[in-house]
């Protein structure tokens, strides 16, 4: 099932359910770690040449607008 720009898609039996890019077994949040590890975009595309810089663009994206929908307690 794509969910979010044609790029995002979530399927119960890969990965644990877990957003992926493209259908393959790369999630958001294994983008997000490896940007958070200090990662390029260009780092990123070299170790896995499949994605593209859009891929990595909209998987920010989308972690971003899940933002919007998590209420954190003060």
């Amino acid at each position: 099932m794509t969910i979010y720009k044609d790029i995002i898609t979530i399927e119960a039996g890969k990965r644990s359910g877990k957003p992926c890019i493209r259908g393959m077994r790369i999630t958001v949040e294994d983008i997000l770690r490896q940007i958070a590890s200090g990662m390029t975009f260009d780092d990123i595309v070299e170790d896995f040449p499949e994605l593209t810089h859009v891929d990595i663009r909209t998987a920010l994206e989308f972690a971003a607008e899940q933002q919007q929908h998590i209420a954190y307690a003060a």
